[in-house]
């Protein structure tokens, strides 16, 4: 037999190629972000040393570079597992923000990777970013938070009731609410129906049933509305949400339209016995709640306060009471004029050319650039709070961008009111109401984080139900985009350094905006044209459930406002402040919420974990949670057909050969928490999605018990 040696060798040759030939360039498994798997430590010093991570396929790149600024840095394999390969590379901090970038070579393919994951080119606004020295709390990582409106949520003591009468406020009389179902107005502001702090600590068993681990309370200082955005009284908690143990004087007249002579109310709120007891009352209520395992967080009005504050009294209610000096508004020679910006020096007594926020007179802006004692007295506050006998955990900051007259000076005073709460409380946290990007904001010096609107309300509402969130706008092209969600949720999550992110607040529904539950019905307006009636008429639970698998499974912190789990409705402001409906609430969607935050708090890797989009279409969206001991995955099909998907899931680390427990399925007509396992082969997953539905999958990696080593000693 002939044998032709050069086709023998040709053959060898080709073999052999094949064999050691890399597999093809899998784009999916390559992974990195600034979570604890890929950042060690996670929140590292300044000038320490921090260790990078990018995790690619199994010998499948030739180099991955970590570049920053100018310099590339060739990062080493550090280990592997069945189907990924960690690269690492150590670098060394300054005390500024450090921000980089990959570079992935794969023989002749290139590629770049940022926080929007595989892109063609680098933009600097993507790069992933450490900020050294920046630390959230561990316990505000992923927790799950409870606002409450606190004049409806509970009445637990009737004799610290707003009076009909009592006092004067935006051009009438005070009106006490006998009906606790009744709708709110549609100018309620001076409608108040008796919901208080011993409500609150009277409730405290279901919202620890509910499982909670924050209560976030709208304001509680003392004020004239039922809302407390226009403050009174920074130093003292409202008597009529604490404890009214002075009651003397009488209500106003019907001919009498001046504050001055509300002497029921002046006694009420100016009497330091009341002031001193509703103090202790909130403190005893932080106390409990503490025991609990339940944080607290106030909200800080910091920005303007109201009329009827002590250093204005516009309304006249200090300028005769025992042991308060008079107000800017009554005399030109008050120790708080500088508080306030004036137009007119020559108007007192009772000057009323004062600057208030977006020229409201009832919103007197407060003058941080020129009143070195108002500064201070705020930031006394600042600590106040947090500090004992209070102990407070933290504060929300009303429209904190709009504080002082200059970018130069919020700044500033945003630094130095952190490093006051920090100094009382290190564990406290602060963190702000913004609209727009924040990232000039989170920078570890001054927000902690943020109300999540862009990179967690809109774009949900946007898909889920195609409406704007104060239901002024619905748009059919934002309806179950999908692309628009991914894009904008890249977008404005980029802003975030991953320990702002986790503890951002993702709520559904809130005091300012629609209730979400509404949102479901695609009803444009409010409750002065369509009447409050209109805003439960059409709603869609199932579409609710869908939002909250989303709430309880997307980075951050989950913040239920207060009645939502209970199937509360309601347009936008003053309409989204309608009572709690004790003895009416919908169990099965408070039974929901339940299973969701259990869920929710049993995986770490939602508090802490990863986060990857896996896929996308129309009203279908599916992501991963995950970290290197477990991986949970979220599929939504927000249509109303039934959807086929047969779902990669092997590059969140499951195996390609394994199971996973379905831990939720919500679909039109209810939620089962049955464990029902789904096969995973060849790396993928095949999920049956019925309309309108959400589904929430498990895999726990299993660590094999390692073999214990027998050791012998000559002895035996």
């Amino acid at each position: 037999m002939f044998f032709d040696i050069n086709r023998l060798r040709k053959a060898e040759y080709e073999t052999q190629y094949i064999n050691g030939m890399r597999p093809v360039f899998n784009k999916k498994a390559l992974f990195s972000d600034t979570t604890e798997d890929y950042v060690t430590p996670a929140e590292p010093e300044p000038y320490s040393h921090v260790m990078i991570r990018f995790r690619t396929a199994v010998n499948n790149v030739d180099r991955i570079f970590l570049v920053h600024g100018e310099a590339r840095h060739l990062m080493m394999r550090e280990s592997k597992d069945e189907y990924f390969e960690y690269f690492s590379c150590e670098m060394e901090l300054e005390n500024t923000e450090f921000s980089y970038y990959f570079i992935v070579e794969a023989g002749k393919l290139n590629c770049f990777y940022d926080t929007r994951g595989v892109v063609k080119e680098v933009q600097p606004e993507y790069q992933f970013r450490i900020i050294p020295g920046f630390k959230t709390p561990e316990w505000a990582k992923g927790a799950v938070m409870y606002q409450i409106y606190v004049d409806r949520f509970y009445n637990g003591d009737p004799a610290n009731d707003v009076l009909t009468g009592e006092y004067q406020y935006i051009g009438d009389k005070t009106v006490k609410v006998d009906d606790w179902e009744k709708y709110p107005a549609a100018m309620g502001v001076r409608e108040f129906y008796g919901g208080d702090l011993q409500g609150v600590l009277d409730k405290m068993d279901y919202l620890q049933d509910l499982g909670i681990d924050v209560i976030y309370f709208n304001p509680l200082f003392v004020s004239p509305s039922n809302h407390k955005y226009d403050i009174q009284d920074y130093d003292y908690i409202d008597p009529h949400f604490g404890r009214i143990v002075s009651d003397e004087g009488e209500l106003l007249s019907q001919d009498q339209r001046e504050n001055r002579f509300a002497s029921r109310y002046i006694d009420r709120v100016t009497n330091k016995a009341n002031l001193e007891a509703s103090n202790a009352l909130f403190a005893e209520l932080v106390a409990e709640a503490h025991k609990r395992g339940i944080r607290v967080i106030l909200d800080g009005v910091f920005n303007h306060c109201g009329s009827f504050n002590k250093w204005m009294d516009r309304e006249r209610i200090y300028e005769n009471a025992e042991g308060y000096e008079k107000g800017a508004y009554i005399e030109k020679e008050s120790p708080y004029h500088s508080y306030f910006k004036f137009h007119n020096n020559n108007a007192w007594p009772y000057n009323g050319s004062y600057d208030g926020w977006w020229g409201h007179d009832t919103l007197p802006k407060l003058n941080y650039e020129d009143s070195r004692e108002l500064y201070a007295y705020i930031l006394r506050i600042a600590a106040k709070w947090v500090a004992p006998p209070f102990n407070a955990d933290g504060w929300r900051l009303d429209v904190a961008a709009d504080l002082g007259y200059s970018p130069e000076t919020n700044h500033r005073f945003w630094k130095d009111f952190r490093r006051a709460v920090r100094e009382a409380n290190p564990e406290a946290i602060v963190l702000a109401e913004h609209y727009g990007s924040p990232r000039a904001w989170l920078n570890g010096k001054e927000w902690d984080t943020v109300m999540n609107y862009d990179a967690f309300m809109e774009p949900v509402t946007w898909f889920l139900t195609g409406m704007q969130k104060h239901s002024d706008d619905f748009r059919g092209d934002m309806l179950g985009n999908a692309d628009n969600f991914i894009g904008a949720m890249k977008h404005h999550m980029s802003d975030f350094t991953t320990p702002s992110l986790q503890i951002a607040m993702n709520e559904l529904s809130n005091h300012d905006h629609s209730r979400f539950l509404t949102r479901t019905n695609r009803r444009v307006g409010r409750t002065n044209n369509l009447g409050p009636q209109a805003a439960k008429e059409g709603i869609n639970k199932a579409v609710m459930r869908e939002a909250v698998v989303m709430q309880m499974t997307w980075p951050g912190a989950p913040t239920i406002y207060y009645g939502d789990e209970a199937g509360v409705c309601g347009f936008t402001d003053p309409d989204n402040r309608r009572t709690y409906p004790w003895g009416k609430e919908d169990q099965e969607l408070i039974r929901f919420h339940k299973e969701m935050i259990r869920i929710h708090k049993a995986c770490r890797e939602l508090l802490t974990g990863s986060l990857k989009i896996m896929s996308g279409d129309y009203n279908l969206i599916s992501y991963g949670r995950f970290n290197r001991q477990a991986q949970t995955i979220v599929v939504v099909n927000n249509n109303d057909h039934e959807v086929s998907k047969d779902l990669t899931v092997w590059y969140l680390g499951i195996p390609k050969e394994s199971t996973m427990k379905c831990l939720m399925l919500t679909e039109k007509d209810g939620f089962s928490t049955e464990e029902v396992e789904y096969t995973v082969s060849g790396g993928k997953v095949y999920l049956v999605m019925p309309p309108i539905s959400a589904i929430v999958l498990r895999h726990e990696n299993l660590v094999p018990s390692q073999k214990k080593k027998k050791f012998f000693s000559f002895e035996e």
